[in-house]
This record gives C-alpha cells, structure tokens and sequence, in this order.
C-alpha cells in the first residue's frame, strides 16, 4: 500500500530535525511540505530531496494550514500521512505500512508514539496515539487549542507500529514556541471547562505540580536519567507558561477594573464640584 500514501509534513525552521524525518519516508514517490518561511536551512536541506514537493505559506493557525495541505498541492493518493517535522516512522511501522489492505469502510488508522530525547528513548511519555494515517476525502480539521483536531467519518483502526517523536530543536526555540502555544491552549481550556485536565489547569498552581512529579515517579522517567528529567522538565515548564497567562489574565481584568473604578470615582468628584460652580482647573492642588 505504500503507492497510495503520500507523506505531509508542516515545517517552521525544522533545520535539527527534517532531514532525519525524511531519511524514513525514502519509500515515498511524493513528499508534500508546507513551509512557513523557515529561515534556519530548512529550504536548503529540503532541496536536496527530489520527491519533495515544497509549498511557501504563512502560518495562520494549524487547521488552516492542514487544510490548505491536503487540499490545494494536487496530492493524487487516496491516503494521506501527516506528520510533524519530529516524527519519524520507525522500521516497523513502514513495514506494516506496505502490508495494509483496508476496505472500503476504514477511514483512518491510529497509533501511538514513542517519545525520544536526542534519540534517547523514554520509558513512557504524556504523548497520546493519535490518527495519522487518512483516507482522502473522510475528514474535517478544525483549530484546537494550540494544535489542530481531525474528525474522522468512518471507521478508525489501530497499527501496531510507532511513530517515533525526536525533537532536536533548542530550549531557547522551544521555549518562544510555547509561549505561543499555551496562549492558544488557554483560549481552549477557558472555552472547554469540564474533565479534570481543565479543571486542574485552570487552577494554577496546581497542574505545573503534579505533571513533574507524575512524569518521573507515575511515568517511571526517573529511570530514564537526564534524558526522563529533561522531558519531565518541559512538560512542566509547558504547564507553567499556561498558569502565568492564565495568572495575568486575572492580574490585569483585576487591574482594570480597580483602574475604571478610580476613574469613575474622578469623574463623580469633578461633576460634583463643577455642579457647585467650583471647576476642575480652579481647584487647589493642597486641598483634601
């Protein structure tokens, strides 16, 4: 089946980690990448892949740009596979990539990822599976939080193969990234209050807490040495960027609410004293 998937792939300065990503898709006869203006080499480590096809666009938001993918650069397969410039499909996976034989009723196929540090391998992770592999044709994307959703019309079967999630990127970048993300995030979890994920989250600082020690004791990433802290470290830094603009969102409707009460105050005292034939301006500035 591998002659009927075209690989998709979104890039944003993806320098670190797009040649790695392609160095397992050598199976593919076309590669479609929607760059966002990447200013790090990524164009010209790009060029060095004839098969891959390469789309300039600005960055709107994830859904807009998904779609902009599977619809407008003349993929000519039935099924696509979107990927992110970190992912890279494991030996296994491309294996039972080229055994599948779907009917007509499947639409999709989900799996689950393994999650590296510099290509160490963690014992576990917070990634959830996810759908990746689609039919064309059986989907909707749309925005969802910092990321985007799919909504798949048919049936969805799991691989048993992994994806492998390899972030070369440094903190610094990634940090920006985040600061970014998480404003998105918190628009999504005001919007969507109910489960215990939200609920925590919206309570600072509650969740930056328990994922750090969740991820080394509940997810076992203290045996996984600097690689399981460096992990456990980002989701909580990730968290704690969400708490402070969730913190100042508060700070500052606080702020300018006492800010418009002051102000309404002002104005009463001015129109009283001008009602007494006493103007602003011929006010003493010594006076109580």
């Amino acid at each position: 089946m591998l002659d009927q998937i075209t690989p998709v792939v979104l890039t944003a300065d993806e320098g670190p980690n797009i040649a790695r990503t392609l160095s397992h898709l050598t199976w593919a006869k076309d590669i479609v990448v929607i760059d966002s203006g990447s200013t790090d080499g990524t164009r010209a480590i790009l060029a060095r892949y004839p098969k891959v096809r390469v789309f300039t666009r600005a960055f709107k938001s994830h859904a807009d740009q998904w779609n902009y993918a599977v619809n407008d650069t003349g993929i000519a397969t039935p099924w696509i596979l979107r990927l992110d410039a970190d992912y890279q499909l494991s030996d296994a996976l491309v294996a039972e990539l080229s055994q599948l034989a779907p009917d007509e009723t499947v639409s999709a196929y989900r799996l689950h990822f393994d999650y590296a540090i510099f290509s160490r391998l963690l014992i576990s992770s917070l990634y959830p599976p996810n759908t990746i592999l689609v039919r064309r044709g059986r989907f909707s994307i749309y925005d969802r939080g910092h990321t985007e959703g799919w909504k798949i019309d048919g049936a969805v079967k799991a691989l048993r193969s992994c994806v492998i999630h390899d972030d070369w990127k440094p903190v610094d970048r990634w940090l920006l990234s985040q600061a970014r993300y998480m404003r998105r995030e918190l628009d999504f979890v005001r919007r969507n209050k109910g489960g215990l994920r939200n609920w925590l989250r919206s309570r600072p600082p509650l969740m930056p807490i328990i994922v750090f020690f969740y991820c080394l004791f509940g997810k076992g990433l203290l045996f996984n040495g600097r690689a399981g802290l460096f992990y456990a470290l980002q989701r909580t830094v990730a968290e704690a960027i969400l708490c402070l603009l969730a913190l100042e969102q508060k700070l500052m409707a606080a702020a300018n609410a006492s800010h418009e009460a002051s102000s309404r105050t002002e104005r009463k005292g001015e129109a009283a004293l001008a009602a007494r034939g006493s103007p602003p301006s011929a006010r003493d500035p010594t006076s109580s």
